[in-house]
């Protein structure tokens, strides 16, 4: 698989189950900007069967570098970013995974059972970053537990392995002179932004902000019954220029760390 119908493919199963994606990106085209991408985020489990190693591969074999790497100490991941060897407009890709050494011994056992009830060929799959929730089983009272623990490992049990987000390049669009200027016309079309930590995370000495949307709300058929649980979400990127004149291309954990809670369905009501 090239790097255009991977990222084409990434687009597609995030944009099924995150509507108000597409609803955003036609809504600024019809403004006439032109939608780039930042970057692209994936979760994971750092079990050594699908961890970080075993999600970079594809990646890798289209062209990507990586780059930077990052710690999420209260929320417990650790996470790399990559970039093209060659393309400098391909966005940014971001795996994280959640350290189960660092989890409780009951979340530890819930995630190897689940991992356990896969056929251990799916692990070997080249497009393993592609295949959604590959295991058995869809239990409520499975999300319900890893959710009292860990949100992140709620939302990994129920959706699997996918993009998680897809963000807008600010820097590329002509009619916003600010992220808040952007905040504003998404807060004025109807679109909740997540304010957890402020709806900007991040400050032009940091050389990066970051806003997003809060996610979607998905129907999700458990064994017990369906319900929504919050999906995916649209985030908003704007870069500043290094002492070089360089944009500067990283990530600031901290500003990720409040990035991640757009899927938690407790900023749902806020």
């Amino acid at each position: 698989m090239d790097k255009t119908k991977l990222l084409s493919k990434l687009w597609e199963q995030y944009a099924e189950i995150t509507p108000s994606a597409k609803k955003i990106h036609d809504l600024l085209e019809g403004k006439g900007e032109e939608i780039k991408n930042d970057h692209i985020a994936i979760r994971t489990f750092n079990d050594k069967r699908v961890n970080i190693d075993v999600l970079e591969k594809l990646f890798l074999e289209v062209g990507y570098e990586g780059k930077g790497e990052y710690i999420f100490e209260s929320k417990k991941l650790f996470a790399k970013h990559y970039e093209h060897s060659t393309d400098k407009n391909a966005p940014r890709i971001f795996i994280s995974e959640l350290e189960l050494e660092k989890c409780s011994p009951k979340l530890q056992a819930t995630v190897k059972e689940i991992l356990d009830s896969c056929d251990a060929e799916a692990f070997n799959n080249p497009e393993l970053v592609l295949s959604g929730a590959i295991w058995k089983t869809k239990s409520l009272a499975v999300y319900n537990s890893l959710l009292e623990e860990s949100e992140y490992a709620a939302w990994m049990y129920v959706y699997g392995f996918r993009a998680n987000h897809f963000t807008i390049n600010a820097n590329a669009l002509k009619g916003f002179n600010s992220l808040e200027e952007l905040n504003a016309f998404l807060e004025n079309s109807g679109w909740k932004l997540n304010s957890s930590g402020g709806k900007i995370k991040g400050t032009p000495a940091q050389l990066l902000e970051q806003s997003s949307t809060l996610a979607d709300m998905h129907s999700v058929n458990f064994d017990e019954g369906s319900l929504q649980i919050p999906s995916c979400y649209y985030e908003f990127a704007l870069r500043y220029p290094m002492a070089d004149g360089e944009l500067y291309q990283g990530f600031i954990a901290s500003s990720a760390d409040k990035i991640f809670e757009s899927t938690d369905v407790k900023l749902q009501n806020r």
